[in-house]
């Protein structure tokens, strides 16, 4: 069996992409190695494959970078591999190297357009670093893929490579009955909203959402997961007295949150347009979602805004003002034949969006790397 490694910053407990793909691979009789790190509040793992959880002395930073970046390589080096997968460009240099010195394949998987996020925005000198990484790699890479057309292209046009589209698409859930001690436990009889995701961080929403509970009517808002916001949303919380409104739940596993998103009564995506890579998003709670036949409330995101027009699954708002979001929301769960049949539409959808399908195009990949 050959043997491939494949290496990210994360903790590896949330990252549905590359489970998804780990055991799409494993069901091509790849042996497989997946390297992340271990955190204090990291969920435990219980994978078929084997699995590396660095403990680092640094978890942010510059420190952070070099310190992975090193352990990482070193990992590398005394591995025995055959390909070598890349999960986004925090994790390429050294994959890069190890590729050359041993004459490995290399793959890259871009979850994101990594330079335009908005943290390294605000931070150019930072930036430019990434920017250097980037520039000297990417037009040298064989076989890349990433999570939509919109970032494939931007790729391509900028480096003159081939990318190719794995989106991040959900597995099929078969079990679509919902816990109704679960429902009555968190929401009772109101309206439930919904955001999830590792990732929510700044100009993701978030905020805008807890502020737009003042004013919406007899519902609840839930937030599950992680990110660089959270704590500040738990202050908005208190200090704008709604703790009867809104729920911040810290990162759970998979199954238990689906059992929560199936419960809601609208999933919530609202990223702004600040940056490029949250302009070209397509998160992987828009298909969960679906999955869940929950209609989507997404801010007008090119990627997102397609999937939910193309098959009338929710509802698009051009602003995330707080009092006029929630006036919208209150207008959704007003017309409520409208939403039926958006929940009609959704149980296509979910036949339609399953990783499945989607995990076809991995496997045509991974015939041809070179």
């Amino acid at each position: 069996m050959p043997r491939i490694i494949i290496s990210a910053t994360n903790d590896l407990s949330t990252d549905q992409r590359i489970k998804k793909i780990c055991e799409t691979l494993l069901g091509l009789n790849y042996d497989i190695v997946l390297i992340g790190r271990k955190l204090k509040d990291s969920l435990p793992l219980n994978r078929k494959y084997r699995t590396i959880r660095m403990k680092l002395l640094f978890n942010k930073g510059f420190l952070f970078y070099a310190e992975y970046n090193v352990r990482l390589f070193l990992q590398l080096l005394f591995l025995k591999k055959d390909i070598l997968l890349s999960n986004d460009l925090d994790t390429l240099l050294p994959n890069f190297l190890i590729s050359k010195i041993f004459s490995k394949k290399l793959v890259y998987d871009s979850h994101e357009l990594f330079t335009e996020v908005p943290e390294l925005i605000s931070r150019p000198k930072v930036k430019k670093v990434w920017l250097t990484v980037e520039r000297s790699i990417f037009p040298k890479l064989k076989n890349v893929y990433t999570v939509n057309n919109s970032i494939a292209n931007y790729y391509s046009k900028k480096y003159d490579v081939s990318v190719h589209v794995v989106r991040n698409i959900s597995v099929k859930h078969r079990n679509k009955v919902t816990d109704r001690e679960l429902s009555i436990k968190i929401k009772g009889d109101k309206k439930m909203l919904i955001i999830i995701g590792s990732g929510i961080n700044r100009d993701r929403g978030a905020e805008e959402a807890v502020e737009m509970m003042q004013f919406v009517e007899n519902a609840v808002l839930y937030i599950i997961g992680g990110g660089d916001v959270f704590e500040k949303l738990r202050t908005m919380v208190t200090k704008l007295n709604l703790t009867n409104k809104v729920r911040i739940i810290d990162k759970m596993t998979y199954h238990q949150l689906m059992e929560y998103t199936k419960i809601a009564d609208l999933g919530l995506s609202l990223d702004k347009g600040t940056n490029l890579n949250y302009e070209y998003s397509l998160p992987n709670k828009v298909f969960d979602y679906i999955q869940c036949n929950i209609p989507i409330l997404a801010t007008n995101r090119k990627e997102v805004a397609q999937i939910i027009n193309e098959n009338s699954i929710g509802y698009i708002t051009d602003t995330i003002q707080p009092n006029e979001l929630a006036n919208y929301v209150n207008s959704i769960f007003k017309d409520k034949e409208l939403y039926d049949r958006t929940k009609i539409n959704l149980k296509r959808a979910a036949e339609k969006y399953t990783w499945e399908k989607e995990s076809k195009k991995l496997t045509e990949i991974y015939s041809k790397i070179r």
